[in-house]
């Protein structure tokens, strides 16, 4: 059976970062390694989640919300995959930038904090978000949009 292309990568060599994970057509996978792989400092459930519902609803609502097509967590715990048509690196670099900034910043609930919204809502924390979206922005300051290589 042929691997899939996350399964070539190196995750032993893998450091946090913004990276282009594969090309579809129109259509770019970007992997947002939050988190070093293969070591001890995974995502817990409520920040991986809240991370998800928070950026989700910010890049939805971005200057390139009509060509993302998904935004989700690994199930490694290291990160999430975002996929846009269309995208322009730099672009998505200052939206993804700017979506850290945004979740920094938002005061209230986590967007869709109720058992309507969401099938595990009480595991919602915004602190948890900000907190990873205050390291992903520290990664995200040093990635070169021109060099999103593994």
């Amino acid at each position: 059976m042929e691997k899939i292309a996350s399964f070539t990568v190196n995750h032993e060599t893998l450091e946090t970062g913004l990276y282009i994970s594969r090309i579809d057509g129109d259509i770019t996978t970007y992997d947002l390694r939050t988190r070093k792989p293969n070591t001890n400092d995974l995502m817990d459930h409520s920040t991986m989640h809240s991370c998800e519902h928070m950026f989700a609803t910010y890049i939805r609502n971005s200057s390139i919300k009509e060509d993302v097509i998904y935004f989700g967590p690994m199930g490694c715990q290291t990160g999430f995959y975002l996929l846009v048509r269309n995208a322009d690196n730099k672009k998505v670099l200052d939206v993804l930038k700017k979506a850290c900034a945004d979740v920094l910043s938002h005061e209230g609930d986590v967007f869709g904090n109720s058992s309507v919204e969401c099938g595990n809502y009480k595991t919602l924390s915004l602190e948890n978000a900000k907190k990873e979206c205050e390291r992903y922005l520290e990664v995200l300051k040093r990635v070169d949009a021109d060099n999103l290589n593994y």
